[in-house]
């Protein structure tokens, strides 16, 4: 999943952005609210992680702003502002969720993940699909209740898929969401990566809609 971070501290920023990478995610970094607000317009992001005293924008108006738009990316807010108020006026501008710092990595990525799932209608924690079970806390897959080992990226991209049942994503579609800033991606990589997946779970798990792109194809009858 890529998620944005917009974190103006430098030493806090890098830590997040780490642990939040050995969490699985593919984090691209913004220090303020100016930027904060033109990379969640691109709606490139599965997620947002806000804090709200960032420089040149505040946080709040970067919420604002998004909201009128009818952008709907989770945004996690994660601040110093502990008052009541502030919380009220976090939630009330269009935060999904409200952290107060300092909090724990794991926490963090446990909130992100169940924002991601409730946004794309799919509260349970794991992702099911015919005999396909996905975990994304434990990034582990079962074909059949028989575990399956995936490569990062592969599961990224099942992962991708799943959150979107019924969907049919391009090609470029996919590696936005697989990769983040500076990350080289080769012209065949989501192909590659499409391969591996219908050779370690079905053939037939993934459908190619041709001139267009790939989705899940529709699970067995009883399935």
């Amino acid at each position: 999943m890529r998620i944005l971070l917009a974190e103006d501290d430098l030493l806090l920023g890098d830590g997040l952005g780490n642990g939040l990478r050995q969490h699985g995610f593919q984090v691209d970094w913004v220090r303020d609210g100016h930027a904060a607000d033109r990379e969640l317009r691109s709606g490139v992001y599965a997620a947002a992680v806000l804090d709200l005293g960032l420089p040149r924008m505040d946080g709040l108006e970067v919420l604002a702003r998004l909201r009128a738009a009818k952008i709907t990316t989770p945004v996690l807010v994660l601040t110093a502002r502990d008052a009541l108020p502030d919380r009220i006026g976090g939630l009330d501008s269009g935060a999904d969720d409200y952290v107060v710092k300092p909090a724990d990595i794991g926490e963090i990525a446990a909130r992100l993940r169940a924002l991601v799932r409730r946004a794309a209608g799919q509260p349970q924690e794991r992702l099911q699909h015919g005999g396909v079970v996905l975990d994304p806390a434990a990034r582990s897959v079962w074909l059949d209740g028989e575990p399956v080992t995936l490569a990062p990226r592969e599961f990224d991209l099942l992962q991708v898929l799943m959150l979107r049942p019924g969907h049919v994503l391009t090609r470029e579609q996919i590696e936005q969401h697989l990769y983040g800033w500076g990350q080289e991606v080769d012209s065949n990589s989501v192909e590659v990566h499409i391969h591996h997946l219908r050779r370690k779970l079905r053939p037939d798990l993934i459908q190619t809609v041709r001139g267009i792109g790939y989705g899940l194809a529709a699970p067995a009858r009883g399935a």
